[in-house]
């Protein structure tokens, strides 16, 4: 039996591959995996592509579909009217809870009743195969069914429509009524009873938890709770990278929702206001483990006495996490470029770009590439943003800074080493002793552009001749929002300027369509996620002689220079083509790419 499920895995595998939805190299780590499984418990390689490697659902699972003759079917558009929905809602509502909950979450549903035949129900299946499917026709009580492929998105929509999902803290909070609560103008001193009495009595535990479920299902990056005059405390969703207000809590004390914050989460000391703390906790949200890291600062507010505290939750939900490449958006030869870098057996790569610009997904994406379980990954960061299977991973602390845990990597026997950051001389020079002493090593640093992490480098104390020899690749990176699919329309009064001004010729402007955001019921004011645009400075011969000729005066423009001329697009160019594939506007590429 396992040679036969083998054989089915190696076949899908080869299919794909085929069709370039996924490269071999993932396809024989996935099949690796599916082989080293309890064989009671042996996922199909579909699920194992999806979930541990990022590789698109409906690529995958329509081309299995196809494999096996089942028809696809697609559900959108108004293909099913108000007495489809309800009609699937009866049905759903007529199934045992854990039937339910099991089709939900992989994505079946029975969405109609054969009309020429009323003892055949029709089932939409993200996954065609799947063991379920009969036990839904049983449920129901028929004994025939058909099976048509649908992608898993469409589904989940059909279910939303038929069964929304409920957020019963958010239910439960806004059953309580809570009275606003004076505070005395000279309250420097918190009576926590009387704060417990007040959590309790305005059921903020249902506001927050209920909080952070919405968050999840939205999509939301970061949950700011922020503090404002008197009893009030706003709170705020980060979507696509844009902060934008969800919720105002009036009648409650700002120190009472960071109680209950506080008494969520690990490391964290409620009763200490006047220090910057750092947290962490984990929910199971919608059948997935979330987890949650904490930010905690102390701030200053018109009520000058009072200890006000700033929250910031990130939500870290390891099951997005890409470890493709083909899915971080590399154009051609950037991806060319980079694949060439991580493949080299020494070296460090360089991720640079502001905070949030999707550094640390690139890093992940590269070491899930480049890991096998021949080589030892480690990593050091502060903090560790995602676990990653198969990394050995250290996470900063008081008793372990960067120092210490970059000189005890080097005695751990390390081939791939990722330093979270370089921060100073130190941490730098270590990192180019690993990349130098046969250690393939990535980092990131901050700085506008690649050219200027030479000069970056330079001034932090690194000799012109060992960044010269040592770095392989430098990659600046931007994130900026998609338009959704489903609404973004045509922009037909955009003005001429805006495009110049990015650097579009004339000659340009009538050969492509530029589109603007609309907004619907799937995105978010029209824009749905973000993409990268990447500037790639690969070290070649020609660049390392220049950065050695160059010694103590780094010419950032000469080396840009040499990198155009061998290709390199900048983030401003590769901005453009985001643009003319219809995939964002000009107001996107011109905010993430001010400094060109």
């Amino acid at each position: 039996m396992v040679k036969k499920n083998e054989n089915i895995g190696n076949r899908i595998g080869d299919y794909l591959i085929q069709k370039g939805y996924v490269s071999r190299e993932i396809v024989e780590k996935a099949l690796k995996k599916q082989v080293s499984e309890p064989s009671g418990k042996r996922r199909k390689l579909g699920d194992i592509l999806i979930s541990d490697y990022n590789v698109d659902r409906h690529l995958v699972y329509r081309e299995i579909a196809g494999m096996y003759a089942f028809s696809e079917i697609d559900l959108s558009n108004g293909e099913l009217n108000d007495g489809d929905i309800n009609l699937i809602k009866q049905m759903l509502i007529s199934m045992d809870s854990d039937l339910r909950a099991s089709i939900r979450i992989n994505g079946l549903i029975p969405y109609r009743i054969n009309s020429d035949d009323g003892r055949l129900i029709n089932i939409a299946a993200s996954d065609p195969t799947h063991q379920e499917i009969p036990r839904i026709a049983k449920a129901l009580g028929f004994n025939r069914f058909e099976v048509r492929y649908c992608n898993y998105d469409v589904i989940q929509d059909i279910f939303s429509r038929a069964l929304p999902s409920t957020n019963e803290f958010l239910q439960d909070f806004e059953n309580t009524v809570s009275d606003e609560q004076d505070i005395p103008d000279d309250e420097e001193d918190i009576d926590e009873l009387e704060l417990d009495n007040e959590i309790n009595r305005g059921q903020l535990t249902n506001l927050i938890e209920g909080c952070f479920v919405e968050a999840v299902r939205k999509g939301v990056s970061d949950v700011h709770f922020i503090p404002k005059t008197g009893t009030t405390v706003e709170i705020y969703f980060r979507i696509n990278g844009k902060l934008f207000l969800w919720h105002t809590q009036s009648g409650t004390k700002a120190e009472a929702v960071a109680a209950v914050l506080k008494d969520r989460s690990k490391n964290v000391n409620r009763f200490d206001r006047d220090v910057a703390q750092d947290g962490f906790f984990q929910r199971e949200i919608d059948s997935k483990i979330i987890r949650f890291r904490v930010s905690i600062l102390p701030i200053v507010g018109i009520e000058y006495e009072r200890k006000l505290e700033s929250i910031v939750v990130r939500i870290l939900d390891d099951t997005k996490v890409i470890t493709d490449l083909k899915q971080l958006g590399f154009l051609s030869r950037a991806q060319e470029d980079f694949m060439k870098a991580i493949n080299k057996p020494q070296g460090i790569v360089i991720l640079t770009g502001p905070t949030g610009s999707g550094k640390s997904t690139t890093l992940v994406a590269a070491l899930n590439t480049v890991m096998t379980p021949e080589v030892n990954v480690l990593t050091a960061e502060e903090p560790v943003e995602y676990l990653i299977p198969g990394a050995r991973q250290l996470k900063i602390n008081p008793k372990m800074d960067f120092e210490q845990a970059l000189r005890s990597i080097l005695r751990h026997d390390p081939d791939i080493v990722m330093v979270g950051e370089i921060r100073d001389k130190l941490t730098a020079e270590i990192a180019f002793k690993l990349a130098n002493t046969g250690h393939l090593t990535f980092s990131t640093l901050h700085t506008n552009d690649a050219a200027s992490v030479i000069s970056r480098l330079y001034k932090i104390g690194i000799e012109p001749f060992l960044i010269a020899y040592a770095v392989n690749i430098v990659v600046a990176q931007r994130l900026v929002r998609k338009l959704c699919p489903e609404c973004k329309d045509i922009d037909r009064n955009i003005d001429p300027l805006i495009p110049l001004s990015l650097g579009f010729s004339e000659n340009e402007l009538g050969t492509f369509d530029f589109y603007k955001p609309v907004g619907c019921a799937r995105c978010h004011e029209g824009f749905s996620g973000r993409a990268a645009i990447h500037e790639a400075l690969l070290f070649t011969k020609e660049i390392r002689k220049a950065v050695l000729e160059m010694s103590g005066n780094i010419d950032e423009e000469r080396i840009k220079k040499l990198a155009l001329d061998n290709g390199m697009l900048t983030l401003r160019a590769s901005g453009r083509e985001r643009i003319k594939a219809g995939e964002t506007t000009c107001a996107e590429v011109a905010f993430a790419t001010a400094e060109d």
